[in-house]
Formats: structure tokens, sequence, C-alpha cells
């Protein structure tokens, strides 16, 4: 990736995209802003906002830093870096989308912004841990804007994914997304709690991204995550009310040889000692990223 400009406070009367991107990240800066929806700072943030009022190429970024936008476009610019400040929305959601295992999403305020580090398991087929050749049905659970459950679809081309959320909002969104990327020949949507829409059928590969936060973490969470769907997020006194559900209907609902992958994010300490008499199995990741663990069916335990 080309380097970043670093941040400056002024702002020349003809800006460059450079000069937009440093007075964005001073500005953000000096407001406090929080991160973590796709972004992990401020420069990152500016330029996400950028290159999207602009209609630029992120491919193209060395050769667009010294280009001048017209009066309209800075216009543009400065008014999302107004909103960003003053209401303290994600980019992603000023945006109206997110990347996610290098494909792109719509997003709004009825789903949370894509960010989980599955999107390097789903890169690698899940191996070691799974025979990628060997799955056919797949589950995401908790699947919001259907990113998780459509990637799993690009990378398991021979295999159907069934896609689980609570919420007939967020299921709009990820109806929208699987027709933006063509799969609805093998994604399927269905509207409930974990495994309730569900029946008895059975599972290759289980994956969630459920809520997580506790009540106590909830009350702590800076202003940008408050405009996600608190559904989304929170998850009861010790932030494992949905992990609960998803563990229990393990045996009914994976296949022997299957695998379940679950994101849990800071509570990773909480479900270990919840879970103590479980052989769960602690990822560790190249690109960023924790708390995901891997409960492997009864036929793959030694």
């Amino acid at each position: 990736m080309p380097a970043r400009p670093a941040a400056s406070p002024d702002l020349p009367s003809d800006p460059t995209v450079a000069d937009l991107i440093r007075h964005g990240a001073d500005t953000f800066e000096r407001a406090g802003l929080a991160y973590g929806h796709g972004t992990d700072n401020a420069i990152d943030d500016a330029a996400a906002l950028v290159f999207h009022a602009l209609g630029l190429d992120h491919a193209q970024a060395e050769a667009a830093y010294g280009t001048k936008p017209d009066a309209a476009g800075v216009s543009r610019v400065l008014a999302l870096f107004g909103e960003r400040v003053e209401r303290r929305v994600p980019a992603a959601y000023l945006m109206g989308r997110m990347w996610f295992a290098g494909l792109e999403f719509e997003v709004d305020s009825r789903v949370i912004v894509p960010r989980s580090p599955f999107a390097e398991l789903i890169h690698a087929g899940f191996a070691p841990w799974i025979d990628p050749e060997r799955v056919r049905r797949i589950l995401d659970i908790g699947t919001g804007s259907g990113c998780i459950a459509i990637a799993c679809a690009v990378a398991f081309p021979q295999a159907r994914v069934d896609a689980v959320d609570v919420s007939p909002q967020a299921l709009e969104v990820a109806r929208r997304n699987v027709a933006r990327h063509g799969v609805g020949d093998r994604v399927q949507l269905f509207q409930g709690d974990v495994y309730e829409p569900l029946g008895d059928a059975r599972y290759d590969l289980i994956v969630a991204n459920p809520p997580y936060v506790s009540d106590e973490e909830m009350r702590a969470l800076p202003p940008e995550y408050l405009h996600e769907p608190d559904l989304a997020l929170r998850a009861g006194t010790d932030g494992l009310d949905v992990v609960r559900r998803i563990l229990a209907g393990v045996p009914r609902h994976l296949e022997p040889d299957g695998a379940l992958f679950v994101e849990v994010g800071d509570s990773d300490v909480r479900v270990q000692h919840a879970f103590q008499e479980l052989p769960l199995t602690w990822l560790e990741f190249e690109h960023g990223g924790g708390g995901v663990f891997l409960l492997r069916g009864p036929g793959q335990r030694s």
C-alpha cells in the first residue's frame, strides 16, 4: 500500500487530495474520534472518506494524492468530515459501503460494519482446520449484512450457505448484498434466533459472529458504536447469552467431521471460564484480530 501523507492542521485554499486527507486526520484527532469500523486510525479514516467523496480508486492512490479536486469535490469532502465529527458516525455508514474478504458490501445502520478476522479464515478456506473440498453445507449465524455468508459462498463454490439473523431489518440489507454478488442460488436467508428456523439441518461448517458485548461494556462504548444496532452487539450480563445458545445446538446441527468457528472478541476470557469442559481451540491471525475459537465435531477430536 502506498505511504499515507502525514497529518497537518492547515488546509490550503486550493488543496490536493493529500492536503484534504491531512486536514481530515488532524480534525479527527482533535475531535477525539474512535475507530475500529474498517479503519484503526485517523489517516485511514480520512483517506476513505476523501476517496469516496471524490470517486477515486484506492488502487491508484499514489497518483491521486497530488491531484486537486474542484470546489464541488472539496465541499463534498468537508461535508463528510463534518458529519464524521459532529455526529460521530462511522465512515462506513457515511460511505454506505465497506470491504470484507476482498468484496464490497452495502452497509447502513441496520447492520454492524463488517470488520471480522473471519476474512483471513475465509481466504484460507478454513484450512488446516477443515478440508475445503469436503464442505457442502455452511451455516452463518448472525449474518447481518451477509458479508460472511456471501464471502463463504464465493470461497466455496460447491457449497450451499444458510444465513440466519434475528433482525428482519438486517436481512433486508443482506438480501441486497446477496443480489449484488449474484449468489442467490446458493445463499438462503432465514429470520430467527440462532438455529430456530433451521429444523434439523446439519452443516459441515458453522461460522458465527454473534452479539458478545456485556451490558457493562455497552455503557462504556464510544459514540461511534452506538450508531450500530444494539441487537447486534448486546448479549446480556456477561456477553455470552447468544454464545450459549450456539454451543447448545452444536450436537444437533454440526456434522461429526465438521467445525464450528465463533468470534467473541474481548469476551474470550469469559468464554474460557464459562466453557472449561469444551475442547476449544483459540486461533491466531497473521493480519490482526483475535477472539475467535474453533470447536471440532466429535469425528475430528482425538
